[in-house]
This record gives C-alpha cells, structure tokens and sequence, in this order.
C-alpha cells in the first residue's frame, strides 16, 4: 500500500467524521424537534381517543341489532357489562374479561419495566386477543361476541359460562398454577344438535401486538419473533427481521409470541391440526410495539359435551431453568421443548451454550455474585481452559520468526517471478527438517471463534442481566450510552455506547498483537502480502462499531475483557519466550532431520503434491 492510497484513506476518515460532526443537530433543533414531538403526541391522543369514542359507539350499535335478533341461540349471552376478574398468584397476575371470556392482561411480577418500574405489563387492553369460532348447522359461534358469567372463582381459578337458548352452554375453565403455566379447557353442553354430526374441530384466532420491554428497539425486535413447534419434529420461527406469513402444514405443539425476555406460549393437548396460518408484521420504531403477531389455528373439539378441547399457556420470562421447571408442569405428556424460545444459537453453539455455558452461568450465579463478575470469571476461565491450546499455537510463530532470517537466506536465490513454486517447495522443505508448521499461527483464532459466537447468542438472551448494573452500566442486557443525541443517523442511532468503544480498542490493540506476531514470520512476497491484509484488519474494529453500538453492554463488555486478555497473554508469551534458546532447539531439529527428513502429511503433504505439478505443467508448456 503506497503513501497515496494511506492518504486517501485518512482524507476519506476526515470527511466522514467532519460531515457527522457538521450534520449532528443544534440545540435549537432539539428543542425544535422536541415541540414538535409534543403537538404530534397531543394530536396522537385526541386521534386516539375519537378512536375509541367511534368504536364504542359502533360496539353499541352492533349489540343493539344483536339484541333485536331474538332468535339466534345465545341471544342472551349477546349483551350485558363487561366484568375484570383478576386471578393470581406470586408471579402472575391475569385479568380476564367476562366479554369474550379470555385474558385481556398479563402482569409478570418480579421484573422491572422499561420504566424502571415494578413489574412486566406484557399485553393489555387490545394488544392480545384470543378468540374461538364454531361453524353451527345455523350459525356460527363466536366466543368474542358473548358475555360469560364467572363461577366457581378462587384466586387462582375461575369457570366462565355463556348460556344458549334451550339451556345449552358455552364453558372456558382457568387455572393458575403456581408459577407461569395456566390451564383453560373449552366444552359445550347441550349444544351436540347445533352442529352437524361430523363437526370435529374448533378454529382460533390468536393475535397480540406485541410491546416494546426494552430501552433498545432494534435490538430487542432482533430478538422478538413467532415461533411453533411440530406434533413430531423440531422448533422453528418466522423471520425475526422482516415481514412474513407462512401456512405451516404438520400438526403443532404450540404456537408462542416470543419478545427477547418474555413469552407467551398456547399448548394443546391435542395437537393444533395442519394448515395454521402464521403472520409477523415489524411496527415502526418510536410506536411503542415490536410486531404484529397473528396465527389462525384449528384443534379437536367435541359437540357432544363428553370431552373438553384443553389447552395450556406459558405466560412468563424466557429463563431456560424456569422454563424446564415449568414444563414439568404440564398435563399434557408431551415433550414440549419450551426451552427452545431460549435463543442460545445454532446447533453447534446451542450445544456449547447448552451444555458448558449454562452450566458455568448457573454455578457462578448461584454464588451470588454481580453479574458483572460473572462476566469476567466467565471470561478468566475460557482463556484459562483454552491458553495451551492458545499457547501451543503461539509457539508454532515462535518458532517460524525466528527461523525467518533462515528462511530468507535460504530462498534467496528464488526472487524471480516464474521461480516462486520453486521457493514455496523449498520453504515446505524446510518447514519439515526444522519441525515447524506454517498453518499454526491462524489457530488461536480458530479456538476461540466458537466460543466468541455462542457468547454472540448467550449473553443477550440471558435474562438474568436485565437490569443489573455495573460500574457506569446501569442495565448489562441493552447499551450504555455516554451521548445521546434524540437523532437518529444512519450506521450510528442515537447515541454512542462506552462498552462498544472499549471493545473496538480493544480489538485494534489484539489485531496489532496478532499482525506483528505475522509480520515477523512472514518471507518474502508473504509479507508484502500482508501489509496489504493489516489495512483490511484495522478497519474491523470500525465496522464492528456500526454493528455493535446498539448491542448489549453486557456483550461488549464480554468482548472487551476477552480481547483485552487474549492482548495481554501474548504480550506475556512473547516477552517470556527466549528465541535464542527456541532457535538452538530448532537447530536440533533441523540437524536430525537434515539426512532423513520427515514425510510430509495432511494438508502440508497436499500442497507440496500441487506444488510439484503445478510445476511439471509449468515444465511441459515451456516445451
């Protein structure tokens, strides 16, 4: 890279920087744009309220002319006042609604809100609905449309009753357990003549706007999606990142509205049939909502009365302890792998997340330290579990600086372009008789890329850091801003997170480490190739600012501990490794192995193979 080029690089850096600076919003347009949020949300409400006038006023039509048909079977059940039954028990607190019969609001105690206050509103008034619809010989039911009478109420308990002409009914059962899971049963009696006699199945309609929980929208709606399971295969969910509506043909488990902490799960007992249709709709950032949820489901139902059609529901954190707790719970007998909205990666890093991280997470936790030290001793032990590994590589680019000057002298003779087969077969060579392996130097960061990724999942879907502080973090699950600006720009957002700085440091100080370990075993043409590589590798460290400064505070801290040790474990190897001694053990090496040296194998052995035809076929064009 010539003198122009670095120019030019820097110029681009000032005119970036310069422009940001220069476009960055004045405190007059601040308090501008700050009026202007004022009247808009002003003008948001009283919208909002017309609204709801409207609607009530429509509402109150339509159960008028409701009323006027005195002929349709629950006519009675068609009008009355709607009644909030609470049901309760040390972690949830559900209101349900006498019209229509289903939970209308969901309290998760325990948890503080995006406000900072005690406990997780995770749906209310018109964000959830949840509604079941009955083809009859004559008409349809719909359980939306009538008014139940509430029974047999406890705490945690409740019977819901909707009466039809005849004395037929309609009956939803409730129960609370003790934790997050509830039980809701739908049965007819008396009704078995209002349907024809194959009637078999009972259709749902289930949707929920989803609520913003956190202070970083992106970054949670990253992490929010609609996820089921198949009767007899695995998990799966729509797109988390954008809009989309699939018909899922094998028969479901459950069906769950997944926020990144929070979910809500509907279980059948007996399966939910083929064809469900499923929806994920993104809102806007700034709405107060993260998606649209909607799914439209059929299970068994029995006109006769004889059986009921059950269900469950998980209302509750995503904690995968709690979660496996919970699910033993269950009446079902099923294998129901709730854990799953857990997200702890892909396959490979679900397993080391599921089977060391965890492990250590819950060992550490228990002990009741900050999770902030958590952190850090989880980052200790990794590098204390993979520094052999780390240090054997280390000792491999050791070895190949200090047989650099070696190198050179020995393959100087090979400077011409049409010689440098010749050059690399004589280096193999010498990479035999001296015992050394040139592929090495790259393993230190192939040891720790499947850690460094299943932290990637782990760490932002770890609930237990919701809302714990540490040092200037005041929350370790979502950033921790040093300015924010109210604007939003593109690449940036609206602040600059400290824990993302610290991180992007460090990176640039280990790729510094890493490129100097290179530079000084590189020979030849290698290093000028590589001269070229280290731009490219300091320029990461500014991309993975643009990815990462709307990122967990708790994630950058992990990758900032982490780099920062891995820097100072090699500082620490390189100033304790004597070369002389390395270079006369080499030596050594080279002196047995001089008359009868090794067989090369695996991948050394392939590239001296290609190698040498390369160059019979170098030989046969020249002729």
């Amino acid at each position: 890279m010539n003198k122009d080029t670095i120019i030019g690089f820097i110029l681009i850096g000032a005119v970036l920087i310069g422009f940001s600076w220069w476009n960055q919003p004045s405190a007059e347009d601040i308090e501008a744009a700050r009026m202007q949020d004022s009247i808009a949300a002003v003008a948001k409400e009283k919208a909002e309220k017309a609204q709801q006038q409207a609607a009530q006023q429509a509402a109150a039509k339509a159960d008028s002319a409701v009323a006027a048909d005195t002929t349709a079977l629950f006519h009675a059940a068609q009008s009355g006042t709607s009644q909030q039954v609470v049901l309760k028990n040390q972690k949830l607190e559900l209101t349900l609604d006498t019209k229509g019969g289903v939970i209308k609001k969901a309290v998760i105690k325990d948890f503080k809100n995006i406000d900072g206050k005690p406990d997780v509103t995770l749906f209310d008034e018109g964000d959830q609905q949840l509604n079941f619809m009955l083809a009859g010989k004559q008409e349809n039911i719909v359980t939306q449309d009538l008014y139940f009478t509430p029974s047999e109420q406890t705490d945690t308990t409740v019977t819901m009753t909707a009466t039809a002409a005849g004395g037929g009914q309609m009956i939803m059962r409730y129960r609370l357990g003790r934790d997050y899971m509830v039980s809701l049963s739908l049965q007819a009696k008396g009704l078995a003549g209002m349907f024809a006699p194959s009637y078999k199945e009972v259709e749902i309609a289930w949707s929920d706007h989803c609520r913003q929980q956190e202070k970083g929208f992106s970054f949670e709606s990253r992490y929010t999606g609609l996820f089921y399971k198949e009767a007899k295969g695995s998990t799966d969910n729509l797109s988390e990142t954008s809009d989309e509506t699939e018909t899922v043909e094998e028969r479901l488990d459950w069906v769950a509205f997944r926020n990144q902490f929070f979910s809500v799960a509907l279980i059948s007992k007996d399966d939910f049939t083929g064809g469900a249709k499923l929806s994920s709709i993104q809102d806007e950032k700034g709405s107060g909502y993260l998606k649209q949820f909607d799914a439209t489901l059929k299970t068994d139902f029995d006109p006769t009365g004889q059986k009921a059609s059950e269900f469950e529901m998980y209302i509750g954190p995503n904690d995968f302890r709690l979660i496996q707790e919970v699910e033993q719970q269950s009446q079902f007998g099923k294998d129901l792998d709730l854990e799953q909205l857990v997200n702890l990666g892909w396959w490979l890093l679900r397993w080391i997340n599921r089977w060391f991280t965890l492990y250590v997470f819950d060992w550490l936790t228990g002990l009741g330290l900050n999770m902030g030290i958590v952190l850090i001793l989880i980052t200790i032990l990794l590098k204390a579990i993979t520094f052999p590994m780390v240090k054997k590589s280390y000792m491999s680019s050791a070895k190949m600086r200090v047989l650099k000057p070696k190198f050179e002298e020995a393959t100087k003779q090979y400077d011409k372009p049409e010689d440098q087969m010749k050059k690399q077969q004589e280096m193999m060579s010498l990479y035999s008789k001296y015992g050394v392996s040139p592929l090495s130097g790259c393993l230190p960061m192939l040891i720790q890329m499947p850690i460094w990724l299943a932290m990637f999942f782990f760490v932002p879907n770890a609930i237990q850091l919701r809302g714990q502080s540490f040092l200037w973090m005041n929350d370790l699950s979502t950033y921790d801003p040093i300015w924010e600006w109210g604007t939003n720009i593109w690449g940036i957002g609206d602040h600059l997170s400290l824990t993302c700085i610290l991180f992007c440091a460090a990176q640039l100080i280990y790729t510094w480490f890493s490129m100097q370990q290179q530079k000084d075993q590189m020979v030849g043409q290698q290093a000028e190739q590589m001269k070229m590589m280290q731009w490219m590798m300091y320029i990461m460290p500014l991309m993975f600012f643009f990815i990462f400064n709307d990122y967990s505070s708790g994630l950058n801290f992990y990758y900032f501990i982490s780099l920062f040790m891995s820097a100072a474990i090699m500082y620490t190897l390189r100033k304790t490794t004597d070369d002389a001694k390395l270079l006369a053990i080499l030596e050594a090496n080279y002196q047995a192995n001089k008359n009868n040296p090794k067989k090369a194998s695996g991948l050394a052995a392939r590239l001296e193979a290609m190698q040498k035809q390369a160059e019979e076929m170098q030989k046969q064009r020249k002729r």
